[in-house]
């Protein structure tokens, strides 16, 4: 670790615990710092409150007492979900005390360069599709972030000689303040959590986070085939090296019908990939620039093109049966998400799709849904995605209690050649508690088909 002389005698309020919070809070401890976990949940049986306070740890569950910020904090540290209309937040910032979330951490600490990927979507694709490559290609890459392992974690351990591949969300990159990834991606952008964020322009912002603090040391991968995500991208004074599916550029990555180029020259023939999906060639685009811009070998980007079929929960085949394919792509948990997933496929497909009511429209469908020969609908929109689906002239429509059940009454409806995809254009937590979960209830029904 770097730097971590910062962090002797700082007084740390962390908001909210889950593995963000309970791994910063043991690093701030263990560098020094004075550290406080506020979470909102009651302590008893909570095994990570704990272990907190064996360590010496102060923790107070069950709820924000007023006047908490009154100890002289000097920072505080939350959990990425926490939103930024929460009290604590609020004072904190009215009294001017730095918020960060734990990847502002991660780079404060960090020996390793770190490759930061963001996006609406295909952040979790492009970050398994780079660390493979990196892999492959003997660079000892270090995954973390937004993809499931905690960074700040895995920057404590990490060398000088490693690279960090981090996933980071606009929860996370908005509590940044000297955050700065020697190669930053940009993978699309969409409206999305505008719950959260409150606006499509405070959404786009916190997603410019990402490169900031880079310098003309620095790299941004960029989608060029976005006009609105352009104006962010041309503020930073890193190199900009941009991606397009259309057609052969001079400048960044690129592709047409047959190739992959690099500045214009041809580096790869797309007929070696596996994965479906323009989406995921965009994905694809920018995890191929940054590993070049890596100095990753090209016989192990090669490899990895020719062998990646997707990330779990994301376009993952799961399971041909007597000639109908399933595809799981619970991650799709929006109308954009389940558009890509609609184009990658042109078999006739049953579409296993609905979730939590957000109130969102599924109008953006409606062009992809030709295909669709069948809609089994379940969750809390089952009742208004049953209603788009006919008004697209789909004539078989069910409804499901839950994923299994959906799985059992779709099989009936198939003929061979067709495509099971689940793929919901909602979130999940109307019944389960992350889209994992929903995916791999998905998983486990059609292992169970006979």
């Amino acid at each position: 670790m770097k730097n971590v002389e910062q962090f002797h005698g700082l007084r740390v309020l962390v908001l909210g615990l889950a593995k963000s919070g309970s791994a910063a809070a043991q690093l701030l401890h263990s560098l020094g710092a004075i550290v406080t976990v506020n979470d909102a949940s009651p302590d008893e049986g909570n095994e990570e409150v704990a272990i907190l306070r064996s360590k010496g740890i102060q923790v107070i569950c069950g709820g924000h007492p007023i006047g908490i910020l009154d100890k002289g904090f000097d920072v505080v540290v939350k959990n990425p979900g926490i939103p930024y209309s929460n009290r604590v937040v609020v004072e904190a910032l009215a009294k001017e005390i730095s918020v960060w979330t734990e990847i502002e951490l991660t780079s404060r600490i960090s020996e390793a360069p770190i490759i930061a990927i963001t996006g609406s979507n295909g952040k979790t694709t492009t970050t398994t599709l780079l660390y493979h490559m990196l892999n492959i290609g003997e660079q000892q890459p270090l995954i973390a972030g937004n993809i499931g392992t905690v960074s700040c974690s895995v920057a404590e351990k990490a060398k000088e000689e490693q690279v960090i591949v981090l996933e980071a969300s606009s929860f996370q990159l908005m509590g940044t303040e000297t955050f700065r990834p020697h190669i930053a991606v940009w993978t699309n952008l969409y409206d999305a959590h505008l719950d959260y964020h409150g606006s499509s322009e405070a959404y786009a912002f916190a997603k410019s986070a990402i490169t900031t603090n880079q310098t003309q040391e620095d790299y941004v991968i960029y989608n060029a085939d976005q006009p609105g995500l352009l104006p962010y991208v041309m503020d930073s004074l890193a190199v900009k090296i941009p991606f397009s599916l259309l057609g052969r550029r001079e400048q960044g990555i690129s592709a047409d019908d047959e190739q992959i180029y690099w500045n214009g020259e041809p580096y790869v023939k797309r007929s070696i990939i596996k994965l479906p999906g323009q989406h995921n060639l965009e994905n694809i685009l920018a995890a191929t620039a940054a590993a070049i811009l890596s100095g990753c070998d090209k016989t192990a980007i090669e490899n990895v093109l020719s062998s990646f079929t997707g990330v779990r929960h994301r376009m993952q085949f799961v399971k041909e049966l007597h000639g109908r394919k399933f595809y799981n792509d619970s991650k799709a948990t929006n109308t954009l998400a389940t558009k890509s997933a609609l184009a990658a496929f042109h078999a006739p497909m049953i579409l296993l799709a609905g979730g939590l009511d957000r109130g969102q429209s599924f109008e953006d469908l409606r062009p992809y849904m030709e295909t669709v020969k069948a809609v089994v609908a379940l969750g809390e929109t089952a009742g208004r995605f049953a209603v788009f689906a006919a008004s697209c002239g789909i004539k078989e429509i069910i409804h499901a209690e839950n994923v299994k059940d959906a799985v059992q009454k779709s099989y009936p409806l198939t003929e061979v050649g067709d495509i099971i995809l689940l793929s919901p254009a909602c979130a999940s937590w109307d019944q389960y508690e992350s889209f994992e979960v929903r995916g791999d209830e998905f998983i486990e029904a059609v292992m169970q088909l006979q």
